[in-house]
């Protein structure tokens, strides 16, 4: 009961604001997202190729290790089941370091101030619709029902 109330109390102070870009980074473990989205990890032109196959859009999550929001969204938002559901269905998803890899590149193409950054493009890598910091499920699905209208998709039920 008392882990109960200190994991309570801890989750009702951490900042739901995105990390700065500009702080230490820290090494730590990506938390997997089974059964929630299904993510193509680190594989920026595979998904691209993917979303061209499939005639969808492509959601990036782009985060940074040391990012507690990032952690925070991998560990409750990405693996809720109707979300896995939703954006498995209507989206090509693919997770990216911002600090490695095409990370780094991908940070800079669309201007990423903080992590998390949560992209929806279409095939090309236009964008079609950015947000940051920590969204609970709820908010997530608002976001990814906008990115749809905004890019002219149906919603697959």
């Amino acid at each position: 009961m008392k882990l109960l109330s200190l994991t309570i109390l801890i989750a009702l102070f951490v900042p739901y604001a995105p990390c700065q870009v500009s702080a230490v980074p820290k090494e730590s473990t990506v938390i997997k997202t089974e059964p929630g989205i299904h993510f193509i990890e680190e594989d920026w032109s595979k998904a691209l190729k993917a979303a061209q196959n499939e005639n969808k859009l492509v959601f990036i999550d782009i985060y940074a290790t040391w990012c507690g929001p990032c952690k925070m969204l991998k560990q409750y938002t990405f693996t809720d089941s109707s979300v896995g559901e939703f954006f498995n269905k209507n989206f090509i998803n693919v997770s990216i370091d911002g600090e490695k890899g095409v990370g780094p590149k991908l940070a800079q193409q669309y201007a990423i101030e903080g992590y998390p950054t949560l992209i929806v493009t279409d095939a090309t890598g236009k964008p079609v619709l950015i947000t940051a910091g920590y969204l609970p499920a709820d908010v997530l699905m608002q976001f990814a029902n906008e990115a749809l209208k905004r890019g002219g998709q149906q919603v697959k039920l």
